[in-house]
C-alpha cells in the first residue's frame, strides 16, 4: 500500500525528461513524487507525450521505480481531444494499473448535482474492472469554481450514495481563488475559502489537494502545507522550464528558434493559457507582414508556454538534433534540481 500521506507532489509529464527526472529523483532521494499525465497528454489512443499510449507508460514507468505514484488527472468525459464519455479512458487507465484515477466529469457537467451522479458512476466503472484503484474528487475552480458549502455538500452526498466505496477516495481537490494564465500564477489567494476546505477534507476522511500550484514561490507552496494542504499538482511550469531551456540553446541559431515558433503558432496549444485579447493581438500580427516586427515578444511567450505540445513531433526533433547532445542530461538536471527545490519546502 502507497504512504499517500506523505506524498506532497504530482509532477505533470509534460515530457520524457521530466518523468525520467521524477523517476530518478525518487529513486535517488527515496521520496513518493506523483505523475498526473492529463487524457491529453497520454491516453490509450493518442496524446503528445513521447508518442506513449496509456499502458506503455505505465509500463515505462513502473519497470523503472516503485517509489513513483501514477495517477490520471482530469479522467472522464469530455477531458480527452474528443468529446467521449469517458468510459473507455477509464477502462485503460485501471487495467494499466494507476495508483489513483481523478474523477473529474465537471467539465461536462456544470450542475454539482449531475457532477456527483458522473462521479459515482465514475467510480463504480473503475471498482468494476480493478478494485485496487484510488480516487481523487472534486476539480480546479478554471473547470467549475465551487463554494465550501458546496463543496461539503458534494463529498456529503457522494458518503451517503457510495457508502463503503466512498473509503476508495483518497483525494479531494481544494480550491484557492489562484490560477494559471501564461507563466504567472493569477487570481486572490482566499485563506479563508482555503482553510475551509481543508477542513471539510479532514471532517470526511480525505486528504486536500490543489491544482494549478505552478509559479509559485517556495514560500507561497510552505504557506499552503502550513494551512493543512495534503498535496499539490504542478504542470506546465515544468514544460516551461525545459522550452527555456531549449531556446536558451538556441540563441545563436534565429533559424531553429523562428521554426520552433510556427511550430507552436500553428499548433494553436498556446490559445488556452493566454487571454482572448493577447491571442486576438498574436493573430493580427501573424497574419499581417506589416505588423510583423511587434511579434517578437509575443513570439517568446507564445513559444514559452506551448513548446512542450511540439517535442515530440518529427519537425522539432530535427531541430534538437543541432543541440548540444548533452541538452536532454542538462534539462533533467535543471529539473532535478526543481524537484529538490519544492522537497525544501516541506522540512
Amino acid at each position: 500500500m502507497k504512504d499517500f500521506e506523505n506524498v506532497r507532489f504530482y509532477i505533470g509529464p509534460m515530457s520524457k525528461n521530466i518523468v525520467d527526472s521524477v523517476i530518478n529523483f525518487c529513486n535517488s532521494e527515496k521520496v513518493s513524487i506523483g505523475l498526473i499525465p492529463s487524457r491529453r497528454q497520454i491516453e490509450y489512443n493518442n496524446g503528445y507525450v513521447n508518442g506513449w499510449n496509456t499502458h506503455c507508460f505505465s509500463a515505462y514507468v513502473r519497470n523503472r521505480s516503485t517509489n513513483v505514484i501514477l495517477q490520471r488527472d482530469h479522467g472522464g468525459p469530455h477531458q480527452g481531444s474528443d468529446i467521449d464519455d469517458g468510459k473507455e479512458s477509464y477502462t485503460r487507465d485501471v487495467e494499466s494499473k494507476f495508483d489513483l484515477i481523478h474523477i473529474d466529469p465537471w467539465k461536462k457537467c456544470q450542475d454539482p448535482h449531475l457532477a456527483l451522479q458522473e462521479t459515482i458512476d465514475g467510480i463504480r466503472h473503475c471498482e468494476s474492472i480493478n478494485s485496487d484503484c484510488l480516487y481523487e474528487v472534486g476539480t480546479e475552480q478554471a473547470i467549475f469554481q465551487y463554494s465550501s458549502r458546496t463543496f461539503e455538500k458534494f463529498l456529503k452526498q457522494l458518503k451517503e450514495e457510495l457508502g463503503p466505496l466512498f473509503e476508495k477516495i483518497k483525494y479531494a481537490v481544494v480550491q484557492s481563488g489562484t490560477g494559471i494564465q501564461a507563466t504567472n500564477n493569477t487570481g486572490i489567494f482566499d485563506k479563508q475559502r482555503f482553510a475551509k476546505m481543508i477542513k471539510i477534507c479532514k471532517n470526511y476522511g480525505l486528504l486536500s489537494k490543489e491544482h494549478n500550484g505552478d509559479y509559485l514561490t517556495n514560500e507561497q507552496i510552505k504557506t499552503r502545507f502550513d494551512f493543512g494542504l495534503d498535496a499539490i499538482n504542478i504542470a506546465p511550469e515544468f514544460g516551461v522550464l525545459e522550452t527555456k531551456y531549449i531556446l536558451y540553446a538556441m540563441k545563436n541559431d534565429e533559424e531553429s528558434i523562428n521554426k520552433f515558433f510556427e511550430l507552436c503558432y500553428e499548433s494553436k496549444k498556446w490559445e488556452k493559457w493566454l487571454t482572448p485579447d493577447f491571442v486576438q493581438r498574436a493573430n493580427t500580427f501573424y497574419n499581417d507582414p506589416t505588423l510583423l516586427a511587434n511579434l517578437s515578444n509575443i513570439k517568446n511567450i507564445i513559444t514559452e508556454v506551448s513548446g512542450h505540445y511540439v517535442f515530440s513531433s518529427k519537425e522539432f526533433a530535427e531541430l534538437k538534433q543541432k543541440l548540444n547532445k548533452n541538452v536532454d542530461t542538462i534539462i533533467q538536471g535543471f529539473v532535478y534540481r526543481k524537484l529538490k527545490d519544492l522537497q525544501c519546502t516541506i522540512k
